[in-house]
């Protein structure tokens, strides 16, 4: 007998994303319908819903994760996308923070490094019906400058820094989510660009991610 994904994303919402402080309804209702099996491996649906980050491309040369659900409701609550914004997903993965955000903005640009992740990806949202998301593969540490700039700039991983190419593709009112740090040092953060295009940031919450490629500082040399 096939397992219940109804079923089981419910409970992903009622007992991972719903405790930890998500009280936006329209992000709730859109995690409850979108299949997050679908953006999944194969053989990792059954743990598609489990409380932790999926691998997406085992064997790669670069691991690539799915956050854990909890974590990702919260990043994208921070992000507060509205249903005219223009979102740019950096680091999509397989396609499934594109599709949650499309839910929630009016237009979606999955930026994706690895090619292979990036060809998936645009395939599981044209089966799903997520029409409103284009998937361009390239460098996620430069954004995509000829799409923005962008409403909302999202990045479902944890990084050293953001590099001020990203941050220049914000809009006046732009919002920009990433974890900061890494392990038990890491830090969501919101970082803002006002309507007379000053930045700035704050940390949000505590917590953990698996690394985003290609936002490493270099070691500094010393004697």
């Amino acid at each position: 007998m096939g397992q219940d994904f109804t079923e089981l994303r419910r409970a992903m919402v009622d007992s991972q994303v719903r405790p930890s402080d998500v009280t936006d309804i329209a992000i709730i209702e859109a995690m409850l319908t979108v299949p997050r099996e679908a953006f999944v491996p194969a053989r990792q649906r059954p743990f598609a819903y489990i409380d932790d980050d999926i691998e997406l491309n085992e064997g790669a040369d670069v691991p690539r994760y799915m956050m854990d659900p909890a974590p990702f409701a919260r990043l994208v609550q921070l992000a507060d996308p509205r249903p005219s914004d223009l979102v740019l997903d950096v680091g999509c993965g397989l396609g499934y923070s594109s599709a949650i955000l499309s839910r929630l903005s009016g237009a979606v640009i999955a930026l994706e490094s690895d090619e292979a992740l990036a060809a998936r990806a645009t395939e599981t949202l044209g089966d799903n019906g997520f029409d409103s998301v284009a998937v361009v593969p390239g460098p996620l540490n430069e954004g995509l400058v000829g799409e923005g700039p962008y409403d909302v700039i999202f990045m479902a991983g944890a990084v050293d820094f953001v590099p001020s190419a990203l941050l220049d593709q914000l809009k006046p009112g732009g919002r920009l989510v990433v974890v900061e740090g890494h392990g038990p040092t890491g830090f969501a953060v919101l970082h803002i660009r006002d309507d007379e295009g000053v930045l700035s940031h704050r940390r949000a919450f505590n917590v953990s991610a698996k690394p985003l490629p290609g936002f490493a500082k270099e070691p500094e040399f010393a004697f």
